[in-house]
C-alpha cells in the first residue's frame, strides 16, 4: 500500500474515509489514526493496524455538539455546556451510546466518547465526509503520540491509505477524557484540559444565588427552600468556623498577623476580638485574610457540587458583597425584617439578652446597604409562609430553577 500525504486535497481524504481506508489526521493534540466510525471493519482495522486491545473502546471525532443527539442518549444540559465552551478542544466527553455506534467501537460497552477537535483540516474532512471518525492516536499502542505527520509516517507507511499533513500539533498531549453517564462526573484520563477547569465551566453554567442581610433577619427560610429544591447551601460563616479548626495555614497567618491569639494551634476568639474590634486596620486585615480563605473554599466546594450534576447553589453571607462572593453570584438577595423581629429571633437563636442583641445588630451594616447594593430585597417579618412564597415567586421569576 502507498501512503498518501495529502495537504489540501480534502476530497480525496473524505473520499477514503467513506470507502473504509484508514487515515492520519492532524488535531490540537496529537495526530489520530482515523476510520469510518460507523464502519465496523473499518474500525477493526484500527485495531488491527494499531496492535490495539479491542477490549479497549474508541471515541469518535465529529464536528460539532450536534452529533450528541445524533451518537447517544441521556444526555445531561451540562454536557451540552461544556461542548459549547471547550469544543473544538481537547476535551472529550463520554455518554451513553445509541444502538446505532457499532459494539467495537464501544469494546461491547454502553457508552461512547465524542471528541470535535480544534484543527481547520481536520474539521473541515469531518464535515466533508459526513461520518464520525473513530480515531485514537496515529501511534502503535505503547510508543509516544505523533506530533507530525513524519513521525506518523515512520509508524505506519504502507499501513495506512493517507496522511493529512497539517503541520506539528501544538499541544502534545491527548485530550482529557470526562465520564458523563454518572454523578459526580470523572476524569477518565487527564490530558490537555485541565480537570479545574472543566469543574471551573461547569460552575459557570450554575444557577448561584447570594443570600444576605443582618444576623436575625431571617436567612434561614430562604436558604431551607433552596435545599428542598435539592440546591446547595454554603453558610460561610460555618465555612470560616470549619476552616478554624482544620486548616494549619490559616491559623498560622492569623497568628502571625494577630501573635498572641493562636495558642496550641487553636484560635483565641475573644483575644482577636479584643484586638480587632478596637482597631479598624487590624479588622480590615482580619477581613481580607478570613475573606480569601472562605474563597477559595467556597470555589472548592462548588466545583465539587458542579461535579456532582449540581445546577443550583447558594452562597450565604453577611459580608457576601464585601467579600468579593457577590461577583460569583447570578442573583444576589437581600433577607431583611424589622429591628424588632431580629431582636426576638437572636436572642432565641443564641440565648443572649436584649442588649447583647441590639449590640450585635448595631455592629453590623444598616438596611439601607443591602438595599441600595443588592439584586433584590425581600423582607421576612415572621409570616414563615408567606415569605416562602415570595421566595418561590422570585425565583419563578428570574427563571430560576433545578
Amino acid at each position: 500500500m502507498n501512503t498518501q500525504i495529502i495537504k489540501d486535497e480534502l476530497d480525496a481524504a473524505a473520499e477514503l474515509l467513506r470507502r473504509g481506508e484508514l487515515v492520519a489526521v492532524p488535531t490540537e493534540t496529537v495526530y489520530g489514526l482515523a476510520g469510518n466510525g460507523l464502519d465496523e471493519q473499518a474500525v477493526h482495522d484500527i485495531y488491527e493496524v494499531k496492535g490495539r486491545p479491542e477490549r479497549k473502546p474508541l471515541s469518535l471525532m465529529v464536528p460539532d455538539a450536534g452529533a450528541m443527539a445524533r451518537y447517544c442518549e441521556e444526555i445531561p444540559e451540562q454536557a451540552y455546556a461544556l461542548a459549547e465552551r471547550f469544543w473544538p478542544g481537547p476535551l472529550t466527553i463520554v455518554l451513553k451510546a445509541k444502538d446505532s455506534v457499532p459494539e467495537i467501537v464501544r469494546a461491547g460497552g454502553e457508552t461512547v466518547g465524542l471528541r470535535c477537535p480544534d484543527h481547520p483540516l481536520t474539521l473541515a474532512l469531518l464535515k466533508k465526509a459526513q461520518i464520525p471518525f473513530a480515531a485514537p492516536s496515529a501511534n502503535p499502542s505503547g510508543a509516544p503520540s505523533p506530533k507530525t505527520a513524519e513521525e506518523v509516517k515512520g509508524y505506519f507507511d504502507g499501513k495506512i491509505a493517507a496522511i493529512v499533513d497539517g503541520g506539528p500539533c501544538g499541544l502534545g498531549r491527548e485530550s482529557t477524557l470526562l465520564l458523563m453517564t454518572t454523578k459526580p462526573y470523572r476524569v477518565l484520563r487527564q490530558g490537555a484540559l485541565p480537570a479545574e477547569t472543566i469543574a471551573d465551566a461547569l460552575v459557570e453554567h450554575m444557577t448561584i444565588l447570594g443570600i444576605t442581610g443582618g444576623s436575625g433577619g431571617g436567612k434561614t427560610t430562604a436558604l431551607r427552600e433552596i435545599q428542598r429544591q435539592g440546591g446547595l447551601v454554603l453558610d460561610c460563616d460555618a465555612v470560616y468556623h470549619e476552616l478554624l479548626a482544620q486548616d494549619r495555614e490559616l491559623l498560622e497567618e492569623l497568628d502571625a498577623r494577630f501573635p498572641g491569639c493562636v495558642t496550641d494551634g487553636m484560635l483565641d476568639r475573644r483575644a482577636l476580638g479584643r484586638v480587632v474590634f478596637s482597631d479598624a486596620e487590624a479588622l480590615k486585615d482580619l477581613n481580607a485574610i478570613s475573606h480569601r480563605y472562605v474563597g477559595a473554599e467556597v470555589d472548592k466546594r462548588l466545583r465539587d457540587w458542579a461535579m456532582a450534576g449540581g445546577t443550583l447553589a447558594a452562597v450565604d453571607a453577611i459580608e457576601l458583597l464585601s467579600s468579593g462572593l457577590g461577583a460569583r453570584c447570578d442573583l444576589t438577595v437581600a433577607v431583611l425584617a424589622e429591628k424588632e423581629t431580629r431582636v426576638q429571633r437572636i436572642m432565641a437563636r443564641d440565648g443572649i439578652g436584649r442588649q447583647a442583641a441590639l449590640a450585635r445588630i448595631e455592629a453590623q451594616r444598616p438596611d439601607e446597604y443591602f438595599i441600595k447594593n443588592c439584586d433584590c430585597v425581600l423582607y421576612n417579618n415572621g409570616d414563615e409562609a408567606a415569605f416562602t412564597q415570595a421566595f418561590q415567586r422570585l425565583i419563578k421569576e428570574k427563571e430560576i430553577h433545578v
